[in-house]
């Protein structure tokens, strides 16, 4: 793979409801390249930024890369304060990751389209319109927190954090005050209520009458996806990405787990595998993922996702 000169730029975009929302690109220097545009998800609570070295590193290889905010959080929250913002989990995919396709796709028309998504950015793509415009996807730890699906060493605290702690602060705030903690940004009430409360179906979350229509939405991503993750990723268990894949029936869909030893470290965790010191290991394999469908860990522990 050739690297290229970068030039990075701020952008803006709206959605279908009116909402804009902000990001940047990351263009590489040298066009006509076989490289994808590709879209980055975030994991809740993250911001855009943390993802910018790993985008840049892709520009570098010759795709352009979009970096963007939900709604609510960074580039993308509102002035003022997030206090009773009802902003749920549903509408950054329904709106914010489809805004995010047609941003992409006007700027690269003849280009094909990839997404990275971590953690709850690899779920997001399935409640949107536009995602049957993506070619390929690659997802990182990806899940929607189903208590019941972190690792067990770490169950009883997470449940008490994340179940118990956050519902009944956003209850008090108005919203969830993750920053003043060091848990993550702060979180639009809609979201951390959903994170709290949310059941082992995903569209239990959401009225009955709307479930059917949300399951079709996910089945009619064609996407081949593959879906890493560390064996110590607390969230990102092995049953935590299986009920993930499982929405994704229309996708050719692999599940590939990696010993954070075999990438050169003691421990990755959740967030770690975004951190530059992969840039040479991890991320050169995602790059083979996403440009040519080759996945690059072929004798890792990798079976098809069951329907």
């Amino acid at each position: 793979m050739t690297s290229t000169e970068v030039t990075t730029r701020p952008v803006t975009f709206g959605c279908r409801d009116g909402v804009v929302l902000g990001g940047h690109m990351f263009d590489p220097a040298i066009a006509g390249t076989d490289a994808p545009m590709v879209i980055v998800n975030c994991a809740t609570g993250v911001l855009a930024r943390y993802y910018q070295r790993y985008a840049r590193y892709l520009a570098e290889l010759g795709s352009p890369v979009l970096t963007y905010d939900y709604r609510g959080i960074g580039e993308s929250r509102p002035p003022g304060t997030l206090r009773g913002a009802a902003i749920p989990w549903r509408a950054w995919g329904e709106q914010d990751f489809d805004a995010a396709v047609a941003f992409a796709r006007a700027q690269e028309p003849n280009r094909s389209l990839a997404v990275v998504g971590h953690s709850i950015g690899g779920f997001l793509p399935g409640f949107a319109a536009g995602a049957v415009h993506v070619d390929r996807m690659l997802t990182v730890g990806a899940q929607y927190a189903y208590w019941r699906d972190y690792a067990r060493r770490s169950r009883v605290g997470l449940l008490a954090k994340w179940h118990l702690a956050m519902p009944a602060l956003t209850a008090a705030y108005g919203y969830f005050p993750g920053r003043r903690l060091g848990w993550l940004e702060d979180l639009p009430a809609g979201v951390a209520r959903e994170w709290a409360f949310r059941r082992a179906a995903m569209e239990s979350s959401y009225p009955r009458g709307e479930r059917a229509e949300v399951r079709r939405r996910f089945a009619a991503v064609r996407a081949p996806i593959l879906a890493v993750a560390t064996t110590d990723d607390e969230f990102g268990t092995p049953a935590a990405l299986e009920r993930t894949l499982r929405y994704y029936r229309g996708s050719d869909r692999a599940r590939v787990e990696l010993q954070p030893e075999r990438l050169g470290h003691n421990t990755i965790g959740h967030f770690g595998l975004f951190h530059d010191r992969h840039r040479d290991g991890f991320w050169r394999g995602t790059a083979e993922w996403l440009t040519h469908g080759v996945n690059p860990w072929p004798t890792a522990a990798e079976r098809r996702a069951e329907i």
